[in-house]
């Protein structure tokens, strides 16, 4: 018994040699949630975690049970910290914007985008510089021996300094900067990969495509006027010359995509692109002995879940109370997500609570509906459980996402700045008695789920991948080191261009001197 014990021992403690030792330089937020999940994964596996922080940080907890943190404290006390009420703001500028006419939505809609990017990428650049002008506090990065960095590039913090720490990078990435990661790296071309917030699909008629394509030309404008500025100075202090963001944004080994193309639209792909969308979602638990009896208490009819994310903290008082009315003329129970004063019209059969197991409620067998904004978590988890979506978005790629679902068959949407009861009864009178939409998503949900490999182990195996092999460079392009001129091979074209030009002068040149030869050897006869 006691060999036994010794076995047992020795293999515990080379299971803990072999794990990786990880830093992690998360975004915050619904983003945290994500990389929280892949975190406790490899936490089970034997690796070492350390999370970078801001001590303002919104979601991200200074002590925890399977990771140790740094939080980095500047003298002025600001940091990556996001404020909540900034995100009730944009979404109050969201209605606003759904009132006006096409052009001026255009026109604010980019204002309000480049406001935003410019205070989020202006607090990351204090967060960086407050790291990168701490010699003392590199040294102690360095000497930690890291074998890899896991990031999130929404925010470049961590990708600056992997490459100051000379680390391997993995993303757990869906945007980057300006847009959907994908097109950062991979071939997008506009013709048929819609732009962010087009609320487009893949097949677009002529002057969607134009306005496709002015969207896609935004982003990049956006990209190199609004944000590659914010750190060029920090580039040139502590890089060496010729130091860009966007080399260093294409130099991660592998790209975790939190995608899956059961929802999006196909598009091209490279091959250091790993595709783990739905990778937070598992089998429901039991729910709490209360939630679990009102359930069971919507007898045959069932019941509706409604849950509007993290973002928001609540809702404009008028729409509450019409979503409440709504709710009270259903036979259904409601279980709402619900943060903010109680609506007066509140009815018997829905249950307020200010946080809900929502992947477990999904998982329930007496789900009918999920009412949500169309947050991507969110939309997995019901695509993972088969429940049809009655989306109400409120911001950023929301729409879109939105969109993508409701393309499929799977959702219908309802516009959240003119809502009214009647509208939104008859949405959710339809989505419980159409069995389409249950058919649709629950196809959908069978396909996410015939894989080789689950999306969170995929996840895991690349990580330890990189940390086995120090990286992961040969599945890296050429193309993404390659300047836009050479890598859409306009150099090439002006060249033969310019040759074309050069034989079609000599050719005119040579038929002039022939004709001019003919004539004078006409004139001498």
């Amino acid at each position: 018994m006691l060999g036994l014990h010794l076995i047992l021992i020795v293999i515990f403690i080379v299971h803990g040699c072999s794990g990786g030792n990880i830093l992690v330089v998360p975004v915050d937020g619904s983003h945290w949630i994500n990389m929280e999940v892949i975190l406790r994964e490899l936490q089970s596996r034997g690796h070492q975690l350390t999370v970078l922080r801001s001590p303002n940080s919104w979601y991200i907890p200074e002590i925890s049970s399977f990771y140790t943190t740094i939080t980095v404290t500047s003298p002025e006390d600001q940091g990556e910290g996001f404020d909540p009420s900034l995100f009730s703001l944009l979404m109050q500028r969201s209605f606003e914007q759904n009132k006006m006419t096409p052009f001026w939505h255009f026109i604010e809609q980019l204002k309000d985008r480049a406001h935003t990017i410019h205070i989020f990428h202006s607090a990351t650049l204090h967060f960086l510089s407050t790291i990168l002008n701490d010699s003392i506090f590199l040294t102690r990065l360095k000497s930690t021996r890291f074998d890899l960095l896991l990031t999130d590039p929404a925010f470049p913090t961590g990708v600056i300094l992997a490459q100051y720490l000379k680390l391997p990078m993995i993303y757990s990435v869906r945007w980057i900067n300006a847009g959907e990661a994908h097109g950062e790296l991979a071939p997008s071309p506009p013709s048929y990969i819609p732009a962010y917030n087009s609320l487009f699909s893949d097949n677009m008629n002529f002057l969607q495509r134009t306005f496709n394509l002015l969207l896609y030309l935004v982003s990049i404008l956006i990209e190199e006027v609004f944000i590659m500025p914010v750190y060029s100075e920090l580039l040139h202090r502590h890089f060496p010359p010729g130091a860009d963001l966007r080399s260093m944004q294409h130099s991660a080994d592998i790209w975790l995509m939190r995608v899956d193309f059961v929802f999006e639209f196909p598009r091209p792909t490279m091959p250091n692109m790993v595709y783990i969308g739905g990778f937070q979602c598992r089998e429901a638990k039991p729910l709490p002995t209360e939630l679990e009896a009102f359930m069971q208490s919507s007898g045959e009819h069932g019941v509706v879940v409604m849950s509007l994310g993290t973002l928001v903290s609540a809702l404009p008082k008028e729409m509450t109370e019409v979503i409440a009315e709504a709710f009270s003329r259903l036979p259904q129970k409601v279980v709402w997500r619900y943060l903010g004063h109680r609506p007066s019209n509140l009815a018997n059969n829905t249950l307020l609570l200010e946080w809900l197991p929502q992947n477990d409620l999904l998982g329930h067998p007496k789900t009918r509906v999920f009412v949500a904004h169309g947050g991507t978590n969110g939309l997995y988890e019901a695509i993972y459980h088969g429940v049809p979506v009655l989306g109400l978005p409120l911001l950023f790629d929301q729409f879109d996402n939105l969109i993508r679902l409701k393309g499929r068959g799977a959702a219908r949407v309802v516009d959240a700045s003119s809502v009214n009861v009647e509208d939104f009864v008859e949405a959710l009178r339809d989505m419980l008695e159409n069995p389409s939409y249950r058919d649709n998503i629950q196809r959908l949900s069978r396909l996410h789920h015939d894989k080789p490999l689950s999306p969170l182990d995929t996840a895991v195996f690349w990580i330890e991948y990189v940390i086995r092999n120090k990286g992961a460079a040969h599945l890296r392009s050429a193309g993404s080191s390659l300047p836009w001129y050479i890598y859409h091979s306009i150099d090439v074209v002006i060249f033969l261009l310019a040759l074309g030009v050069a034989f079609l002068w000599v050719l005119i040149y040579a038929c002039r001197l022939c004709h001019w030869s003919y004539r004078t050897k006409s004139k001498v006869e």
